[in-house]
């Protein structure tokens, strides 16, 4: 086969250009029919027809559907109302999921903007898509690095792969030198071959671990649903046993059947069946996360899960990334530190030169602020910064107290052995870069900067040195009182960078944190166990890789900790995914905020300790109205199975229990969730809850059983007299239970109870509500037995919860 001018074979056989002429149009045709192109095609891992069915294809859902269905083939839609209630727990639910797996599918680590490429021996800009394997790039400041390359050749080419690895200096790259897709050109321009396209690059193997779904973990909604499974499997045993004995009380099967009374046998079972399942708890949970959500949107923070709001009040363990974090990314200079005092020369004017340059680096710019006084110099001849010898130099004539060659650099760089002051200079400056702070060294050298030879990058014999300069990253100043504030609630701080470890410590000790070198990750063991021990012994870690911050979080989550992460490069997305509360800066990438479930839309540190005490708002009002919602299943499982066993009927209606629901636990349980609450958080949220929720709502089903054993016994009460008596003894004593929880009792929450017991007495007495209801009120011998077993039953609840109380101090 003859082989096309210009044309060679790459190591893979794969025939590629010389670089000067880029691919033929025929050569990106093939390669692009090959599949050798730039397109990736992610998806997260459900559909939304997946996200509906997982919603609402469930057991709990089948039972309460069926029993909606049922009323209202009876034509009961009074006693349908729960529908509402489901209906919103199963939106919620997968509108939740909906914007999380929307959230994932824009995950984007590389930007729109075109690439530029030679393609014919012409230079084009193409769309990133378009680009294929062997493609020339042409890269220049501000380019972003559209897939995994090799550099060809460059000039002065220095690239910023923060956002990947974590390492905030510019890496300088050469030929032959390896570019990720992801990263940015900041200096310098160059050719580079591309590698790997589409799902092979690096920005692509991310966005792909990025996009896999998950929800965060949240305490609150994982308890509830272990009491959903629970009360799920109870259902079916008993609304069969219930509605045998609903049969039986009117005569047996058959006749129940033949006379149609079976219908009202059907609603009690029914209102048995609903009456267990905690509906509200899981609605009323959702609505407080909203709410906080609202809350703290005002504040700038945006919530891209409910759930997370209850998260950062669980965290004992928090993860902060150093750049853009606790640093705001940019270097500023600290102090000057003279090695030759004696030297009569102004080299303060000097720095203000170098400071003031137009073509400056970002660590020479930051001398300006400290030295403003050298714009007015004018130098005979410069030589600019580079990355790959490490120094500047310029030259002044015609002032006594500047004239001459002035180079700032690399102290190991720019000093020579045997230079006066150098062996000094020298272990000064390692004794500064010691204590983590960058240095550099201004020297002298009299005369102009000799010609040096094409290429050469040695800096000229001779330089004396004149002063040491040391630099350090601008710290955010906010982090340090929020790092105490943390520290102060029981949350451990480990700081987690790519950069050198000692200059990580150097900042971890500004903070004020306990921070000697900081430890260097490239020493990190690889066994979970072994790593959990060195993350429990240090504060601080240098020079880890992405995938090993995401190995840490999972270690110190197999070690019990509840972890949050913050960062804001796609270093840092791996980590935050894995985090139980990820949370982005404003300055992050998409990537990493598509993955964060907190993101601090001004970039302020300080909205964190906010964040924390809506979290515990939250969670500590819903454990204090879950106990309502809990005792409401107890005494409802309890009072199924009694009368169910005795073969009675089921003493409510499912509208009934609408009512009682509303005025004991609904109503109040909306406002007693919005209320203040600084509780700290501790772990056993749903330990506790049915450690008093149980027991008192046995009390409630021991009340109303002696109501109904009264009843029976006189036998001369019509059914709705006898369900009156039993709705006021439940609303009673569950009103008690609400006053139990709501305890110290305020203005606030006194006015709420209060409401609820006028709401009881307009349910009893107005004749439109007694109608709508089922209400008819008691005769006076069966009012006065209802009072009595409702006073009982408070007394019981006092005394459990006065002993719960104690309990808890203990623990």
């Amino acid at each position: 086969m003859t082989e096309q001018p210009g044309l060679s074979h790459s190591r893979t056989g794969v025939r590629y250009p010389a670089m000067g002429s880029g691919l033929s149009s025929a050569q990106v045709t093939a390669r692009t029919e090959a599949g050798l192109d730039n397109r990736t095609s992610f998806s997260s891992s459900r559909t939304l027809w997946q996200i509906v069915r997982t919603n609402l294809l469930t057991l709990f859902n089948a039972i309460v559907g069926c029993s909606f269905v049922l009323l209202l083939l009876l034509g009961q839609w009074k006693d349908a109302l729960f529908g509402l209630t489901a209906a919103g727990n199963f939106l919620i639910g997968v509108v939740q999921e909906y914007r999380a797996k929307r959230a994932l599918d824009r995950i984007a680590i590389l930007n729109a903007s075109p690439a530029r490429v030679v393609r014919d021996g012409i230079a084009q800009d193409i769309d990133v898509q378009e680009i294929v394997r062997d493609d020339v790039l042409l890269l220049g400041i501000g380019d972003q690095v559209p897939a995994d390359a090799t550099i060809v050749d460059g000039d002065g080419l220095e690239i910023d792969e923060s956002l990947l690895t974590g390492e905030s200096a510019p890496v300088n790259k050469g030929p032959g030198s390896e570019v990720l897709s992801g990263s940015t050109v900041v200096a310098g321009h160059g050719k580079a071959r591309v590698v790997s396209v589409g799902s092979d690059s690096f920005a692509s193997k991310m966005t792909a671990e990025a996009k896999r779904f998950s929800m965060v973990n949240s305490e609150i909604r994982n308890s509830l649903k272990r009491i959903l499974r629970w009360v799920t499997w109870l259902l079916l045993p008993v609304v069969l046993l219930v509605a045998n004995g609903q049969m039986q009380a009117n005569g047996g099967w058959e006749q129940a059947i033949t006379t149609g009374t079976w219908r009202s046998g059907a609603v009690g079972a029914v209102a048995s069946v609903i009456a267990m399942i905690p509906l509200g708890l899981v609605l009323l949970s959702s609505v407080a996360f909203a709410v906080g959500g609202i809350r703290l949107a005002r504040e700038n923070v945006l919530i891209q899960e409910l759930a997370a709001v209850e998260g950062l009040a669980r965290v004992d363990m928090l993860c902060l990334d150093k750049t853009g974090t606790l640093t705001e990314g940019r270097l500023v200079f600290d102090a000057a530190h003279e090695v030759a005092p004696s030297l009569d020369y102004d080299w303060k004017q000097v720095l203000g030169w170098f400071g003031a340059d137009p073509q400056a680096n970002a660590t020479a710019r930051s001398l300006a602020d400290a030295f403003p006084s050298g714009g007015s110099l004018r130098p005979t001849s410069t030589a600019p910064f580079s990355s790959a010898r490490k120094w500047s130099a310029v030259t002044f004539s015609g002032g006594h107290f500047v004239s001459g060659t002035w180079i700032l650099g690399a102290p190991e760089i720019v000093l020579r052995e045997g230079t006066l002051g150098t062996a000094r200079a020298l272990e000064d400056a390692t004794s500064l870069a010691s204590s983590g702070l960058r240095t550099m060294v201004l020297a002298y050298l009299p005369g102009p900067l000799p010609v040096q030879d094409a290429g050469e990058e040695q800096p000229p014999a001779g330089c004396a040195p004149i002063c040491l300069l040391t630099f350090r990253e601008k710290v955010r100043p906010d982090a340090a009182k929020i790092l105490a504030y943390f520290q102060d609630q029981g949350v451990d701080v480990r700081i987690i960078s790519g950069d050198d470890p000692r200059t990580v410590a150097a900042v971890a000790r500004e903070l004020g944190l306990d921070a000697e070198n900081g430890y260097d990750a490239r020493q990190l063991p690889k066994d979970p166990d072994l790593m959990l021990a060195v993350l429990e012994s240090n504060v601080v870690f240098g020079r880890v890789t992405p995938e090993q911050k995401r190995d840490m979080v999972l270690a110190l989550q197999r070690g019990g900790h509840t972890v949050a992460m913050t960062g804001d490069g796609v270093n840092d997305a791996l980590a935050l995914k894995e985090a139980d509360i990820g949370i982005a800066m404003d300055s992050a990438a998409a990537a990493t905020k598509a993955v964060s479930r907190l993101i601090l839309l001004d970039g302020r540190f300080d909205r964190l300790p906010g964040v924390l005490a809506e979290g515990r708002r939250v969670i500590a009002n819903i454990e204090r109205v879950s106990v309502l919602f809990l005792s409401k299943t107890a005494y409802a499982i309890a009072l199924s199975v009694t009368f169910g066993s005795l073969l009675w009927e089921f003493p409510f209606l499912p509208r009934q229990l609408s009512a009682t629901d509303g005025l004991t636990i609904g109503i109040p349980a909306f406002f007693l969730a919005l209320m203040p609450n600084n509780r700290r958080y501790t772990s056993g949220f749903l330990k506790r809850s049915l450690s008093f929720a149980v027991p008192a709502g046995l009390v409630v089903a021991a009340a109303v059983f002696a109501v109904n054993v009264y009843a029976t016994d006189v036998g001369s009460y019509t059914t709705d007299a006898a369900r009156t008596a039993s709705v006021l003894t439940l609303s009673l004593t569950g009103l008690w239970i609400l006053t139990a929880i709501s305890l110290p009792l305020n203005l606030r929450r006194s006015i709420i109870i209060g409401a609820m017991y006028l709401g009881l007495v307009f349910t009893l007495t107005v004749p439109l509500l007694q109608d709508f209801f089922g209400l008819e009120w008691p005769p006076n011998d069966l009012l006065l037995a209802s009072l009595g077993s409702a006073l009982t039953g408070m007394l019981a609840i006092g005394a459990l919860h006065r002993l719960h109380n104690r309990r808890d101090a203990r623990s």
